[in-house]
């Protein structure tokens, strides 16, 4: 018996969309002359794909100021994720962290603050006194917490990042680039509660002390761009002006992010001209949902007789307006799912291609324990069909 069978159970699915080589990101680029980036460093990235629809020296080293606190909030919200920390938990500052200089929302020393406070007050206002005291209640203290970022980094495929703080203050060892910048934002996109501070406008932090700090979003496009709910400024001498951003349109997210820009107005303009761009002459269609069945198998010898199985990961792929390409999708299964088997069991997998050429292949996997039938069960079963 052949291990998989194939059932075209999605074929052919053809649509009119903008594409470069799918199996090569660097052929999504658009032409410079299409859009005029005069800051150091830039990138537009479609969110799902990861394909990269304009580049201008996206993996240069360059200082990218607060954009590095990028990596505090993911780390941040993957331990409230894990349940580490819960918004409500009091974290105690310390005179280190009451003291950063920049910018700040002028914590005290000594007292105690919500975790939910001092997120936000990173998110929104960029905080550096708050940055720090999210390190140190993690890791002990800053330095820890930063070799913390950079083994992460790591685990990203960040391979143009060395974290130094956990600030973005100027430290000479410290570097990043525009497309590692897209990469953490990508991926600090994917906790949902992140756009809950990220999407705030004005706000304020009241302190233990009664006495009340404003807080403004540092990124005003979340203001005066349609669909815009995320990102990240950063602004020093020695990086200029910098700023990842992500919106929103229909089906489509994408990721821009300017390093080096000369002045602030000119980093929202160019992240802006990035956003229209990309929105304006890309669209993307998923090929593959991970939350819809893919496909139903019978069970062997299972409490149950059939079982939906679902692609391990969606897939999507970003092409160019007006471009007619033929997307196929053929899904390989197993006859049959055997029991026991549990969350997780690959039993096939779905292969994308594009004119005959392999793009994907993304495993098929079952989403719940299957338990075998019992003697008595399985007697019962026979002697039914009897």
């Amino acid at each position: 018996m052949k291990k998989f069978w194939t059932s075209c159970i999605l074929c052919v699915l053809a649509f009119t969309i903008l594409c470069c080589n799918m199996q090569s990101a660097e052929q999504c680029y658009a032409e410079q002359s299409d859009i005029d980036i005069t800051s150091k460093s830039a990138i537009l990235m479609e969110y799902d794909s990861g394909d990269v629809l304009f580049s201008k020296d996206a993996e240069q080293h360059l200082p990218v100021a607060s954009m590095v606190k990028m990596m505090t909030i993911l780390i941040s919200l993957e331990e409230l994720d894990e349940e580490n920390v819960a918004l409500d938990t009091k974290i105690t500052t310390t005179e280190n962290a009451s003291s950063m200089g920049g910018s700040q929302v002028f914590l005290d020393p000594y007292v105690d603050y919500t975790f939910e406070d001092l997120l936000k007050s990173v998110i929104m206002a960029s905080a550096n006194d708050a940055s720090v005291a999210l390190a140190e209640y993690f890791n002990g203290n800053e330095n820890a917490f930063t070799n913390r970022m950079n083994r992460k980094a790591k685990e990203l495929g960040m391979t143009d990042t060395h974290y130094a703080n956990c600030t973005g203050l100027p430290a000479p060892e410290q570097y990043s680039s525009a497309k590692d910048t897209a990469i953490v934002l990508k991926e600090i996109l994917k906790h949902e509660i992140y756009h809950k501070y990220s999407t705030i406008w004005m706000d304020e932090l009241t302190h233990p002390s009664g006495r009340t700090t404003e807080l403004v979003n540092t990124n005003r496009l979340i203001r005066y761009f349609q669909g815009c709910d995320g990102g990240k400024t950063g602004s020093t001498n020695e990086a200029g002006c910098c700023l990842g951003a992500s919106a929103k349109r229909g089906n489509m997210r994408l990721i821009s992010v300017i390093v080096g820009a000369p002045n602030s107005k000119t980093r929202f303009n160019e992240s802006a001209s990035l956003l229209n761009y990309g929105f304006s002459n890309f669209e993307s269609e998923k090929l593959v949902d991970s939350d819809v069945a893919i496909a139903r198998l019978p069970i062997i010898k299972g409490k149950t007789e059939e079982t939906d199985v679902f692609a391990n990961e969606s897939f999507s792929a970003v092409v160019k307006k007006g471009d007619k390409l033929g997307f196929e999708v053929c899904v390989e299964t197993n006859k049959a799912v055997k029991a026991p088997s549990k969350v997780g069991d690959v039993v096939g997998k779905a292969v994308v291609t594009r004119n005959g050429n392999l793009v994907k292949e993304i495993p098929i996997v079952v989403k719940e324990n299957i338990k075998p039938r019992s003697y008595i069960e399985t007697t019962h079963t026979v002697l039914g069909k009897w």
